[in-house]
């Protein structure tokens, strides 16, 4: 009690523990793409051990030839489903989700004035 002042102590604890820091969109970005590289490779990592039962896996997917593809170092997915991504995800989608966030904002503005001016 002697070297700290009980007034400091008092003010430490109620600002609690600080929040983490957000990512940035690069960071985000950058970050599911390390994760994601390093989460395929132990997936094939795993599928080419002894203890990965492939018979059994290769008779309940839809594509065999596919996940051997992968599992021998191709692409987890295909060309089309990478434009398929980028038309719904990629930076079309961002105008488009920004035209209706600025349709949706237009939208309550004049929700707001015709109630302050009907009353």
């Amino acid at each position: 009690n002697w070297c700290c002042p009980p007034g400091r102590r008092v003010q430490s604890s109620k600002l609690g523990p600080t929040p983490p820091r957000l990512l940035t969109e690069e960071e985000f970005q950058l970050q599911g793409e390390v994760e994601t590289r390093k989460a395929l490779a132990e997936l094939r990592s795993f599928c080419q051990s002894p203890e990965f039962s492939a018979w059994t896996t290769v008779s309940r997917i839809q594509s065999p030839k596919r996940f051997a593809d992968f599992v021998g170092g191709a692409s987890h997915v295909t060309p089309n489903e990478v434009s398929a991504h980028e038309r719904e995800f990629g930076l079309e989608s961002l105008s488009i989700d920004e035209q209706l966030f600025e349709e949706d904002d237009d939208d309550e503005e004049e929700e707001n004035v015709s109630d302050s001016s009907g009353g």
